[in-house]
């Protein structure tokens, strides 16, 4: 018998997660119901009536939830994390981002860099900027894109280069290259959680969805989708 298990999730986790579900569903005979937004967006759409099963967002954003009533206490449990990288559109010029010096250059001399105005991603960058001090400078050639389709800025050449989760990136080939990934300096993981509804339809199944997540069985679908897990992560 199918049983619908509704997973709502953070756009940066998608493409990741998506790869995993049909081997989820072939081994259970669940069938899940994915959705997904900017982690901020998620977050609020649950605190306003939004139905699942299981959340995957910030961790932050899962404890604030549970302390809402929304996730069930004590289900948290940490998925992996996501390296902020640079994209540019498939068949660009080669650009040495590696170091902090290769990174300022590259974001300095770029005609237009798109960012997640309104994700994670998109609020880190825009505080690096000000920590380089470089903001003022390349400010009037930012891009805000909205929704989560930064990625696709520069595939449709709406801008030379773009600021996202590796996940992203990695997702929207073969129109969108990994540049790189953020100097180890520079670089900020994104972090996300797993939680389970304080009111689930179907608790057993969510549970089995969170333990499937978090085997290390599905490390290595997940690695080559750009998240790594975290030391000490467990079923």
């Amino acid at each position: 018998m199918n049983h619908d298990i509704r997973l709502f999730g953070a756009v940066a986790v998608r493409p990741a997660v998506l790869a995993l579900i049909s081997q989820f569903e072939a081994a259970t005979g669940y069938n899940v119901a994915v959705k997904f937004e900017l982690n901020p967006t998620v977050k609020k759409q649950i605190e306003a009536g939004e139905p699942f099963d299981l959340v995957i967002i910030n961790p932050h954003m899962v404890q604030d939830l549970a302390a809402m009533g929304k996730v069930k206490a004590g289900s948290q449990v940490a998925f992996g994390r996501i390296a902020m990288g640079v994209a540019a559109r498939a068949g660009s010029r080669s650009l040495d981002i590696g170091s902090m010096e290769g990174f300022e250059h590259a974001l300095k001399s770029a005609r237009s860099i798109a960012y997640a105005v309104e994700g994670t991603s998109g609020a880190y960058f825009s505080g690096l900027l000000e920590r380089l001090g470089i903001a003022d400078e390349v400010k009037p050639r930012l891009v805000g894109i909205a929704g989560g389709r930064t990625a696709l800025a520069v595939a449709r050449g709406e801008a030379e280069l773009a600021v996202l989760p590796v996940t992203s990136i990695l997702a929207a080939a073969p129109d969108v290259m990994l540049v790189g990934r953020f100097p180890s300096e520079l670089q900020s993981y994104i972090d996300f959680a797993i939680g389970i509804s304080a009111d689930p339809k179907d608790t057993e199944a969510a549970k089995q969805l969170s333990e499937f997540l978090m085997s290390a069985d599905v490390d290595g679908t997940l690695a080559t989708k750009g998240i790594e897990r975290g030391k000490g992560h467990a079923a």
